[in-house]
């Protein structure tokens, strides 16, 4: 199971910044392992939109590829990728992860599964 939240810091004066979308594997049965939380924090040449008009669970760069966090086939790619990378799933502690190291190893997954589909 997943989960898809936009937040945000806040500053000294309580103001929202500094846009983030996370999405958050969740093991089942509940408990079993730790959840991995891949983050994706807002900065230069990247999108992390907070609505219109781009789309909920949007993610990426501003002259690359780019997935929508919403998707199973996104979430199965970037799930891949960490594990190639060596993710344990058995890890008990949740553990957190730069979706902008994953993006683009996984948007080009996506592409060639698009691709394959279509063929």
């Amino acid at each position: 199971m997943w989960t898809v939240r936009h937040s945000h810091r806040k500053d000294p004066d309580g103001r929202s910044v500094d846009c983030r979308q996370t999405l958050t594997l969740s093991p089942q049965p509940a408990g079993t392992y730790g959840r991995l939380r891949i983050v994706f924090d807002e900065g230069p040449g990247r999108y992390v939109p907070g609505g219109a008009p781009l789309g909920s669970g949007d993610v990426g760069f501003i002259r690359g590829p780019d997935l929508n966090l919403h998707e199973p086939g996104a979430v199965r790619a970037l799930l891949d990728v960490v594990l190639a990378r060596g993710w344990q799933p058995e890890e008990r502690k949740p553990v957190e992860v730069d979706g902008w190291s994953l993006l683009e190893a996984a948007a080009a997954a996506r592409a060639l599964d698009a691709g394959a589909e279509g063929s």
